[in-house]
């Protein structure tokens, strides 16, 4: 935008929940292209048509976790990141971005991402693209279970991109914007850390079970909005086809939660527009800056419990640096390092966590 300090006071904002058609069963590179291709054409209609029936002040598309390729499913780090990984400069960030541009909007979503500088993995990133068409925001899934990290890599990582890197906030016409993917939501120093930074509406691309009302996942969302006094903007797939896994499985529940804890809007099952609602930026704003018991961001003591996170270090940084082990290299392109170095790492925690008597 030509005035990037300029603010827009509300707006609406859409979880838009589409289904993912998976390419763990493309043959090759150009088949999976294929597909992520035909998603990127069915999405700007998809768009278009929403914004039609919300209105033109709908500025903020978030898209769910998975909607491009799907996840692996026991391909090693290296075929997967041959058949659905995106480089840094992908041509289907520019087709994205040229959605944003005809839409006029902001559009965050998240894929599986390649990096020249960490080359032998990939991780998966959430982003944010500006209504110029520009990629504004990166961040990587700093927790997965079987995926590799910028933890796993902690040292080069920061050297590289800085702490503002690795918990990047975009400071936008819209709000101060940052982004977190899946289970994440369950760690709530991750959205804490953003929110430290400015962050005043967190975008939440997931995949997950939907139906159960008090699922840890749900419970985490209200609870990330209240304790961070901002906007949470959750979309969740349609299902994910073409899988070994009943597509349904993770289908429905999309959703905008306001800094009180309050769902503004929902939906059901199956692909949907209808999880759209009001940002009210000035309220936010307002609520922030207000005193009183509520206001607990201005009531937080960070310094007391700094001491004990720094001793108690849990599960280790660097795993997967560039001094890894011959082995662990075999192991990527075998395929089987998905799987055992990420088992036998949270296995030595657990272990190492008993020793210590914390658990």
């Amino acid at each position: 935008m030509k005035d990037p300090n300029h603010t827009i006071d509300a707006f609406s904002a859409l979880a838009l929940q589409v289904k993912c058609q998976a390419v763990n069963r493309a043959g090759d590179r150009t088949q999976s292209r294929t597909i992520m291709q035909s998603a990127i054409q069915a999405l700007g209609p998809q768009i278009a048509a929403a914004r039609a029936f919300i209105g033109a002040d709908c500025r903020l598309v978030v898209l769910p976790e998975y909607w491009l390729t799907g996840f692996p499913l026991g391909e090693s780090i290296s075929a997967w990141a041959e058949k659905a990984c995106l480089a840094m400069d992908d041509p289907i960030y520019d087709a994205l971005g040229a959605i944003a541009q005809q839409q006029g909007i902001f559009l965050a979503g998240n894929a599986y991402e390649l990096d020249p500088h960490f080359p032998k993995l990939y991780f998966q990133t959430c982003f944010v693209i500006d209504p110029s068409g520009t990629l504004i925001l990166r961040y990587r899934r700093l927790n997965s279970m079987f995926a590799p990290t910028p933890h796993d890599v902690w040292e080069p990582y920061l050297d590289r991109y800085g702490i503002e890197g690795v918990f990047p906030v975009a400071k936008t016409a819209i709000g101060n914007l940052a982004a977190l993917a899946s289970d994440e939501i369950l760690f709530p120093e991750v959205a804490r850390c953003m929110v430290l930074r400015g962050a005043e509406i967190l975008l939440h691309s997931t995949s997950e079970v939907y139906g159960e009302a008090r699922s840890p996942k749900e419970v985490a969302k209200l609870s990330r909005a209240v304790e961070n006094m901002a906007y949470v903007v959750s979309a969740n797939t349609a299902g994910i086809a073409n899988t070994p896994i009943l597509e349904a499985s993770v289908d429905g529940g999309s959703k905008i939660i306001d800094y009180q804890g309050k769902v503004l809007a929902e939906t059901g099952a199956g692909e949907s527009m209808a999880a759209f609602a009001e940002i009210d930026l000035v309220a936010l704003r307002r609520y922030r800056r207000r005193g009183g018991i509520k206001n607990l961001l201005s009531r937080q003591r960070l310094d007391a419990y700094a001491k004990l996170y720094q001793e108690a270090s849990i599960y280790p940084a660097n795993t997967m640096t560039e001094s890894m082990t011959e082995s662990m290299t075999e192991s990527m392109t075998e395929g089987s390092v998905e799987r055992s170095h990420f088992v036998q790492t949270q296995r030595s925690v657990i272990d190492r966590l008993v020793e210590r008597g914390m658990i």
